[in-house]
């Protein structure tokens, strides 16, 4: 089988970091976007020859074109778009500006669609490829205080999933959500996630308890972000690959939990649902 052209996005530390690196390590080309320090990623990536490092805010659409058109230039193809940038808000809905909340839409939903847009009209003319968002545990289930607005972003990420699969699957593309647990990358270290400047004393017991504890649980997550690098090469290179994949024991624990609460929900309220017919 002929190696992959990946662009991937948020490259520069945490998953998008290892999946550059375990795609490099299988032979493929990468593309790896950041918004900063490229020479410093390209230094560290290597492989010159294999890697183009491009510099760009996937919230700007025009630098998304632009380097959608670098890599294309470059190497010609795109077989597999892992959609990766994004951040987490820390907050309370009642906490959280409108500023805040919707810089966090313009990176996690609306970035990824920005990028996908621009990637899609040459896998149409390849007649292949495969996108891959990545979701989170809390795309299926929000179940920490605080972080419920960063989860909705998840959930868009999952409900764009599940319709442009639909859309592309006739055009020979695949599409996968796919959500990590909680794994020792920087996401929870304070220069990764943002925390609301309004804080309300009323949230102290929840999501403030969030607050105190977010930074103490960095460097002690359970998942190996090495292991999920290598969980998205195998994704990749398989020729039917899920629309949903949990990665991790407490995304397939989370999931479970879902799918679980919906069904007895569902089940209890049932004969009242189905009442509403003429």
């Amino acid at each position: 089988m002929k190696n992959k052209i990946w662009f991937i996005t948020g490259a520069s530390k945490g998953f998008g970091f290892e999946i550059a690196k375990a795609a490099l390590a299988t032979g493929d080309k990468v593309v790896a976007t950041v918004r900063k320090n490229a020479k410093a990623l390209a230094t560290t990536l290597g492989n010159e020859d294999r890697t183009l490092i491009v510099t760009l805010d996937v919230s700007n659409e025009s630098e998304v074109k632009a380097g959608v058109k670098e890599a294309i230039d470059r190497f010609g193809r795109i077989d597999v778009l892992v959609n990766n940038a994004g951040y987490g808000l820390l907050a309370a809905t009642e906490e959280a500006t409108d500023e805040e909340v919707k810089r966090q839409y313009d990176t996690n939903v609306f970035g990824l669609l920005n990028v996908t847009r621009a990637v899609l009209p040459h896998m149409r003319q390849q007649g292949s490829g495969h996108i891959i968002n990545i979701s989170s545990l809390f795309g299926y289930l929000n179940s920490v205080p605080g972080f419920g607005l960063y989860g909705s972003t998840k959930y868009a990420v999952e409900g764009i999933t599940e319709g442009l699969a639909l859309e592309v699957k006739p055009l020979g593309i695949h599409v996968t959500a796919a959500a990590p647990g909680l794994f020792s990358t920087e996401f929870v270290s304070t220069d990764s996630y943002q925390s609301s400047h309004l804080i309300l004393d009323a949230y102290k017991d929840s999501v403030g308890m969030i607050r105190r504890n977010t930074t103490n649980i960095h460097g002690s997550q359970p998942g190996d972000p090495k292991k999920l690098a290598d969980v998205i090469v195998r994704l990749a290179a398989s020729s039917n690959p899920p629309l949903h994949l949990p990665i991790g024991p407490d995304s397939v624990e989370n999931f479970r939990k879902k799918t679980a609460q919906m069904t007895k929900e569902v089940d209890e309220w049932e004969a009242i649902s189905n009442s509403t017919n003429h």
